[in-house]
């Protein structure tokens, strides 16, 4: 049985050949590559050498086929992945501009991407783990998907697991408020966040920074790790501040930096990693992620990220 695993949607992304062109001008596009945040993330738990799974759904078409295999390949066990015969495999579409900002088109609520119900969560497969991962996206999906995470966060409660949770925020699914609405119950609940400075300031509804993180720590967090991108990250613990810098890439698509990132913290976390090990092992992983096109195709193995490490 995996030690880690997720729940939530399993897409393909499919994004602007080149940058600055927005989605009602016709221009060229590349993909699809395998994509969906909690797929990303447990590709890359796997790739960092730990045992991963991940319940989802897919349609009977190429694109479901491509994003099944792609996990198989990296180790992810997807025997818990739903293959729908009468919808379609999720799709992202995704077009990046010169300011570096992107937008999304979201192809998932007719999609076989939001067939996962409560009743598809196995008690026994999420019994076995030692983590598991949500991400803000799964929650925001639709209703179904929602009972799905909830359903697998009381089992995880029930079983001393230690809950993960990656707010993910996305203003294509829906608001701000009502999202953080429907991440209260697995905020209050997990022990690892990776928000970004702005999710923090949302789910804490708190102006600073290091008030939001004690928030979560006064509330049972074990781990709070603060994700800025260029700036690199802070992660805060009961003990401990620690600032750490973003390692030296070159950014090509930064869509799954931020997974790479929470799976660096979820493996480090189960390997009993120090602090100040953990900041740079989550960094180098999500900074790996950006340097290729394809949410995925950047996800670095455990020795590429351990020699990264090493050479500073």
């Amino acid at each position: 049985m995996p030690e880690v695993i997720t729940v939530g949607e399993i897409l393909v992304e499919i994004m602007r050949k080149k940058r600055g062109i927005p989605f009602n001008e016709p221009a060229d596009f590349i993909g699809p590559f395998p994509s969906g945040a909690p797929a990303i993330f447990a590709d890359a738990v796997a790739k960092l050498g730990t045992s991963s799974g991940i319940i989802g759904g897919i349609g009977d078409d190429g694109f479901g086929e491509g994003v099944r295999s792609r996990l198989e390949l990296d180790g992810v066990d997807t025997t818990h992945i739903e293959q729908s015969d009468s919808l379609s495999t999720g799709v992202a579409f995704v077009s990046y501009f010169l300011d570096d900002s992107r937008k999304f088109i979201y192809h998932m609520g007719n999609s076989a991407a939001g067939i996962i119900s409560a009743e598809d969560i196995d008690e026994a497969y999420v019994q076995d783990a030692s983590v598991i991962h949500f991400n803000g996206s799964s929650l925001a999906m639709n209703e179904s998907m929602r009972e799905a995470c909830y359903e697998a966060a009381a089992i995880a409660s029930e079983a001393g697991l230690t809950i993960s949770l990656d707010p993910n925020l996305r203003e294509e699914l829906g608001s701000i408020e009502r999202t953080r609405e429907i991440l209260t119950p697995i905020v209050e609940s997990a022990s690892i966040l990776t928000p970004t400075e702005e999710e923090l300031q949302l789910i804490t509804q708190c102006e600073d920074e290091v008030t939001g993180a004690q928030k979560l720590l006064d509330g049972g967090a074990e781990i709070v790790a603060v994700k800025k991108g260029a700036d690199g990250s802070t992660i805060y613990t009961p003990d401990q501040t620690v600032d750490f810098d973003a390692v030296d890439v070159y950014e090509v698509d930064p869509t799954g930096a931020g997974d790479a990132f929470s799976a660096a913290i979820v493996v480090g976390y189960l390997e009993n990693m120090p602090l100040e090990t953990l900041g740079k092992f989550a960094n180098a992983t999500g900074g790996t992620a950006t340097t290729m096109k394809g949410p995925m195709e950047g996800l670095a193995s455990r020795e590429e990220i351990d020699i990264m490490i090493r050479r500073g």
